[in-house]
């Protein structure tokens, strides 16, 4: 019998004796926003969940079920986003990660699929941390752009951009209609400037939501990073589940050093 590693598909007496004999678990978190007029309200926490889950059953490292909302506000204006505060998002999955460690859980690795979710993130595991939890967040686009560098330009990597719809058109293709693809150069209130952050959302720059070029996009391309993605993720749980605690543990002050 093929072992089950979702949380939500197994039974109590299954997850004692998972939670009994491991101390690491995969969370997946997202957002549900506007991905432009060709790309599904929920493809932040599909990607994520995806990745996720598949990494799980690779690692036999149980996932948990994905959080669906996350800091989306920006997008309000685009219809079917649903936000929530930072500090609702960072005690959520405060309060998830609490009740792994309830269970002996030491090492948590969030799959996050939302950019504007990872400020709130990284803030919480230093947090949590201290608690005697290590909390690992891990965002596929970063490490796309460095595992291919010259598959997509920067216009193609911009938000429902072609990458994104590329990974979406390798998982979810039903829910991609490319005839609806646009392309759009976001607009600029003032020349960019280095170190300069503006208070503004998406609507100011972009009417479709879309920044950049999304036609390009391929199932292709999307399948060739996400297999990348995933070895990549795995040889990261795999090295977490090494790791002792010792390693992981918060420090203690410096002492003095001459």
């Amino acid at each position: 019998m093929k072992r089950k590693f979702l949380l939500y598909e197994i039974s109590w007496p299954e997850a004692k004796k998972y939670f009994s004999e491991n101390k690491i678990a995969i969370l997946p978190v997202g957002s549900t926003e506007q991905h432009g007029p060709h790309n599904p309200l929920g493809t932040d926490h599909l990607i994520a969940k995806a990745i996720a889950e598949k990494v799980a059953e690779k690692t036999e490292v149980i996932c948990l079920p994905v959080i669906p909302f996350g800091i989306s506000g920006h997008h309000r204006q685009f219809w079917g986003t649903i936000w929530v505060k930072p500090e609702t998002l960072r005690n959520y999955v405060r309060d998830v990660c609490l009740s792994l460690k309830y269970y002996g859980v030491e090492k948590i690795i969030v799959v996050n699929g939302h950019g504007g979710n990872i400020s709130a993130l990284v803030e919480l595991a230093r947090e949590v941390r201290k608690e005697g939890i290590f909390m690992v967040v891990f965002q596929w686009w970063v490490l796309a752009g460095k595992l291919f560098p010259e598959m997509f330009n920067r216009e193609e990597r911009g938000h429902a951009g072609a990458e994104e719809t590329s990974l979406n058109l390798a998982l979810y293709p039903h829910l991609v209609d490319m005839e609806k693809a646009v392309d759009e150069k976001p607009s600029w209130l003032i020349k960019e400037v280095e170190g300069l952050n503006l208070p503004l959302d998406t609507i100011d720059y972009t009417k479709s939501g879309v920044f950049g070029i999304s036609k390009t996009a391929s199932k292709e391309k999307g399948e060739k990073i996400l297999e990348a993605i995933i070895n990549k993720l795995v040889e990261i749980v795999e090295w977490l589940k090494r790791a002792t605690p010792e390693e992981l543990a918060s420090k203690d002050l410096a002492d003095l050093f001459i």
